[in-house]
């Protein structure tokens, strides 16, 4: 197998200060350059997403008139109506200071269709329109994904789901992910239903491991 990682969002936005700030979510940065370095010497390539929403995002509470963490519809899909957040362009999307970002291969950006959101870094959350990640990591013949990120309960749960349904080997590094938790047990169903379909969980200490002994 040829593997690559996939960071999920790890974006000021949703690191301590920012503006859907998931708790702790500064935590993972120090296991994603862990993560990184053991890939560089491996050489598997390093990919990350940007959740990256144009300012009038209906997703948004803002511009839809309705209140932060209530659920309603969007394109006839269940909808959260989130804080603005992860504005592109704007300081709030950029990745974390502390993240080894010269390091990353390539950036998939998403959420761009004010529209619709889109929690996974491979489709948009009806499933109509794809990212050009799938794309890239088939042109490099990369079957294998190991994801880790922001948060566990949504983007990286959809996003793994996602990776299973196109037939990618799948890992998630939980020690690496944190969640947004509306309700107290969000992130660990996601980890449990994750599970179910098919995802390998373990932390980043077994993966860099794994990607040593790989080497010979």
């Amino acid at each position: 197998m040829t593997k690559a990682l996939l960071l999920i969002d790890l974006q000021n936005d949703f690191c301590p200060g920012g503006s859907l700030a998931v708790s702790e979510g500064d935590c993972v940065i120090p296991v994603a350059n862990r993560v990184i370095s053991a890939c560089q010497t491996a050489h598997a390539a390093v990919v990350a997403s940007l959740d990256w929403h144009p300012a009038d995002h209906r997703s948004f509470a803002v511009n839809s008139g309705t209140t932060i963490g209530e659920v309603g519809e969007l394109e006839g899909l269940p909808q959260v109506w989130w804080p603005a957040h992860c504005v592109a362009g704007e300081p709030g999307a950029e990745f974390h200071p502390a993240l080894e970002q010269q390091a990353i291969d390539w950036i998939v950006r998403k959420g761009t269709d004010s529209s619709i959101d889109s929690y996974s870094a491979f489709f948009d959350n009806g499933h109509r329109v794809k990212t050009e990640l799938d794309d890239w990591l088939r042109a490099r013949h990369i079957d294998s994904l190991t994801i880790m990120g922001l948060a566990t309960d949504y983007c990286v749960k959809y996003t793994v789901l996602d990776a299973l349904a196109l037939g990618y080997h799948t890992e998630v590094l939980v020690d690496g992910c944190r969640g947004v938790n509306l309700q107290p047990a969000d992130s660990q169903e996601a980890l449990q239903e994750m599970r179910a379909r098919g995802a390998i969980l373990t932390d980043s200490h077994a993966f860099i491991s794994a990607l040593a002994s790989s080497q010979g």
